[in-house]
This record gives structure tokens, sequence and C-alpha cells, in this order.
């Protein structure tokens, strides 16, 4: 298991700062929030980028619903050049709460899927470089081939972690499709809830028996550990792995509500990682 920590809020200075400790307290991953309006997180991940080594650099998450596919794969692939291949790209519908309606974005939920499939065709197309067109219900680019900037240092791409819902079919495939998965638990009813360990087998059965390849695939889960008590810390993360987690999110996002937040986050931060 992997471990990652997400900055619940703070600007590019923060980020750079947070992420160069986290890199020296031993997480292998830094995560910054990609608002509707507020700190730009690309930003943040480049001043990040700038002063760390090792440290694998993302979002969580990024709603590419309502971005334009080709600016976030600029974004992407120059991230990518400048940190040497360490970004990760979570991707999902979004929250519709965080700003959605105030700027008048799409809420429609079908609506938001549609373009999040489209987007992540024309994400993962303009990657792989030009000339490159695209027709779709949302999008259509005319076949471009002028100032192609350099794709991506991973290869086959920039891994691509997707929000899928469980057990919706249509909302696993597309996570399957692609290198990670976050899962967010549906009830019968239609409600999200908090993700369980039998949810999470269940969730790596599917994976097993319908993921069209082979390769190595993550499982994402996120929550908070106890960092003043490591055999706490470590008991609270291991079922998780046992259950098939590749990747625990240190998530205070609760922070933001405290006055002294951003304290508390460092703290943790300079904790460490549970130690498994």
């Amino acid at each position: 298991m992997k471990f990652g920590f997400v900055l619940p809020y703070g600007d590019a200075r923060t980020a750079a700062d947070l992420a160069q400790a986290a890199e020296g307290a031993g997480w292998d991953g830094f995560f910054v929030w990609e608002p509707v309006w507020g700190n730009d997180a690309w930003v943040g991940l480049a001043a990040a980028a700038m002063v760390t080594h090792r440290i694998r650099l993302g979002t969580m998450l990024t709603p590419l619903s309502r971005m334009r596919p080709w600016k976030l794969a600029s974004e992407t692939a120059t991230l990518d050049n400048l940190s040497g291949g360490r970004v990760i790209l979570s991707v999902g519908l979004g929250a519709i709460d965080s700003g959605f309606e105030a700027f008048n974005e799409v809420t429609d939920r079908k609506t938001r899927a549609e373009l999040l499939d489209e987007g992540l065709e024309i994400l993962t197309g303009l990657w792989r470089g030009q000339p490159f067109k695209f027709n779709g219900k949302h999008y259509q680019i005319k076949e471009s081939n002028f100032f192609p900037p350099p794709s991506p240092t991973q290869k086959p791409r920039i891994p691509i972690w997707v929000v899928g819902a469980w057990p919706r079919s249509k909302s696993m495939q597309r996570a399957l499709r692609y290198d990670g998965l976050l899962p967010q638990v549906f009830t019968e009813d239609g409600k999200p809830r908090q993700a369980t360990l039998d949810d999470l087998r269940q969730i790596g059965t599917y994976i097993i028996a319908n993921r069209p390849v082979t390769d190595p695939y993550d499982i994402i889960v996120e929550g908070t550990t106890d960092g003043d008590d490591p055999d706490k810390a470590t008991n609270t993360v291991r079922p998780w792995m046992n259950a098939g987690a590749t990747w625990w999110i240190e998530a205070m996002w609760e922070a933001n509500e405290k006055p002294n937040g951003l304290n508390l986050v460092r703290k943790r931060l300079l904790q460490g990682p549970p130690r498994l």
C-alpha cells in the first residue's frame, strides 16, 4: 500500500512547502483540491514540483465535466514533464455544491457524465500527440497540428484515477478503462454512503472479472489516521490493504473549518504515513 496526503486548502506557496515536507516525512503522494473558484491546483502543483524529487503529485479531484479538456491536457502534460513523470490525475463528476450553480456550470448528472467520457477521450488523445481530431456530442475538434507540446513523460500515459459509483455498471466500466478507482458507494435508494471493507472486497472481485486488461490497477480509499498513535494508525489502514486497497489518502477535509486547521494539517503530515 502507498500513502498520499491531500491538502484541504492553501495557496501555491503552502502547497510547495507542505509537499516538500510530505516528501521528507515519507509520504508517497501529495494531492490538492481543484475548486471551481479558489487557489489554482496546477499552479500549486507546479510549485510543489519545483521543490520535490520523488513524491507523486496530483489532484483530489478534478471535475473534468466543467473544464476544457485541451486546457487540462496542456496543464497535465506540462507538469508531468516539469516533475520528471510524477503526475497522477484523479477525475470525477465533481460535487455540485462546491460552486457549480453559482458559476452556471452544468449540474445535470447525465450531461456531466457525457462530458466526462468525451473529456477523457480528448485528454488521452492529445497526450498521444498530434494530429488529433474529435467529433462527439459535446465537443468537436478539427484536426490540429500546430505548436504541439511535448507528450507526457510517463508512458503509456499519465495515470488516471476515476470515481466509480458502486454498484452502477456504467460508472464502474468507465473507471475500469483507466488506471485506478476511487470508489463511491450508493444505496438502493440512490444515496451515497461511506464504503465498507465488504464493499471493497466485492469491488475487487468485480474488477478481476470485468477489467479488460490485467496490468496493475489501483484502488484508492481515503480517511484519517491518528498520527499520535502509530499502532492505531497501522490498525486503521491494514484492513483496507487486506481488502484490496493500494493507496490510502490521508484526507483532513474538516480542517478548513477550524481556526488552526492548517497547523493541524502540518502536524499530521510531519508525523508521516502509517507503517505497515
